[in-house]
């Protein structure tokens, strides 16, 4: 079997996974088209990424991936607003509450991402061999899909539960991680963009502000936001609806053993290998979960 046939099997393994997870963990969420509404918007993520696909696999350019994620989070969000508002003729306080806190993490986090995408050249070296061969290609927007359903599925769920529950402590709780979280990770965002900016950093790497606390600032911030978004989806939650507690553990496991901490830690060790000063601060500052730096 060829690599391209391979690829092509990836894929669609990839797709069976989301929309099966989509399927069993849309148990309590609101019918639309005779279908779950978790369940539509695993095949919304889907076809959203695999129509970009085509003109991005024709220009063999990755310029718009990260762009299109944020695209693919804010379609499924809006889809689940509708499927909500029409089963149940309307959306409740922690609805709109939850589509509000995913689009302002989207539209902030997606905005960041295409900034420092075309600041770099409009290319990511994550695709630099893969963007050429379109079945290998597919395999990295469908994964997109994955991660996007996998991610938003509390938030789904809590949108479009069909058991309502009354604001109360766990929202409070919730939100409050929410608001932690997205303010940590975006000042961890803005201090690395400061730092690295200055001709005068050139070839440093940043070890102040929140980066003083910890190694990867803006990932703690990321999974507390998500972890926050679940914590507000509980009350919801039923049967097989808690399936949805996947969500921040998949985006733990992704950010610390896949595409996150494990391969910049990789390339940090071997960027600055003979760099004592860089030793120093892997040596005293955690990876993921700040503590107050040490004098």
């Amino acid at each position: 079997m060829g690599k391209s046939a391979k690829s092509l099997l990836v894929a669609a393994f990839v797709t069976i996974i989301a929309l099966v997870f989509a399927y069993f963990a849309g148990a309590g969420s609101a019918q639309i088209f005779g279908v779950s509404a978790l369940y539509a918007c695993g095949w919304i993520a889907l076809l959203v990424n695999w129509i970009a696909f085509l003109p991005a696999a024709a220009a063999k350019s990755d310029k718009f991936y990260d762009s299109v994620g944020a695209l693919t989070y804010l379609s499924v969000t809006a889809f689940a607003c509708f499927a909500a508002y029409s089963a149940m003729g309307s959306l409740d306080w922690r609805g709109i509450a939850v589509a509000a806190m995913v689009a302002i993490w989207c539209i902030r986090l997606g905005s960041f991402l295409y900034m420092r995408i075309h600041a770099a050249g409009g290319t990511d070296s994550r695709f630099e061999k893969i963007k050429v061969n379109p079945a290998r290609f597919l395999v990295a927007w469908t994964l997109q899909a994955l991660w996007v359903i996998l991610t938003a599925s509390a938030a789904i769920a809590a949108i479009t539960a069909t058991q309502r529950a009354e604001i109360g402590l766990f929202f409070a709780i919730g939100a409050a991680i929410w608001v932690f979280g997205i303010v940590f990770e975006t000042v961890a965002d803005n201090q690395k963009s400061a730092f690295k900016s200055d001709p005068s950093n050139k070839g440093k790497f940043i070890d102040t502000g929140l980066w003083a606390w910890c190694r990867h600032p803006n990932y703690f911030g990321e999974i507390t936001l998500w972890t926050g978004m679940f914590v507000i989806a509980v009350p919801v939650l039923s049967g097989l609806s808690w399936l949805v507690v996947i969500s921040p553990i998949f985006v733990y496991l992704l950010l610390t053993k896949v595409s996150g901490i494990n391969l910049q830690d990789a390339q940090a060790k071997e960027r600055w290998a003979g760099n004592a000063a860089y030793q120093e601060y892997r040596a005293k500052t955690p990876a993921l979960f700040p503590r107050p730096p040490k004098g």
